[in-house]
């Protein structure tokens, strides 16, 4: 009997393991030009100390379109730095289900901060829900898990 529940709490722990491992928000994320539907980047996310990081180390660009470009609208420490290997999303903070921040999250094309909301889709955990604020007004953007 003893073996029995010792087995049954075991797979319990491995399956409640695997499930919180499949829903990490840490990962590649591609994200998708809203008008096109074509991937645009791969963005690394990570955590460190508590707080959200997002990396570009990934660009899909056209033929003829400069494959290194860099942020010629940025201002301040990123103005004309390389978009591949520029970190994009800074410092998130974790809230109950989401994690947020004023001025969290860059757009490379424009140079302009937005506030970021960053969550795991619930339905599916392989789509990031990535949302930008000015004042009231947002859009969201999907962004799916590289495997």
């Amino acid at each position: 009997m003893k073996t029995i529940i010792r087995t049954i709490t075991f797979l319990f722990f491995v399956l409640f393991t695997l499930s919180l491992s499949a829903q990490s928000i840490e990962g590649v994320w591609k994200t998708v030009d809203d008008n096109t539907g074509k991937t645009k980047s791969e963005v690394n996310i990570t955590i460190e100390n508590g707080r959200l990081y997002g990396t570009i180390i990934k660009l899909y660009k056209e033929p003829g379109e400069d494959p290194d470009p860099l942020c010629t609208e940025c201002e301040g420490d990123l103005k004309d730095k390389k978009i591949i290997g520029m970190q994009i999303i800074n410092g998130l903070k974790k809230r109950k289900d989401d994690w947020y921040k004023d001025s969290g999250i860059i757009d490379p094309e424009n140079g302009k901060w937005y506030d970021c909301k960053i969550y795991l889709d619930e339905d599916n955990p392989n789509e990031l829900k990535v949302r930008g604020y000015i004042s009231f007004l947002y859009r969201t953007q999907t962004w799916y898990r590289v495997k």
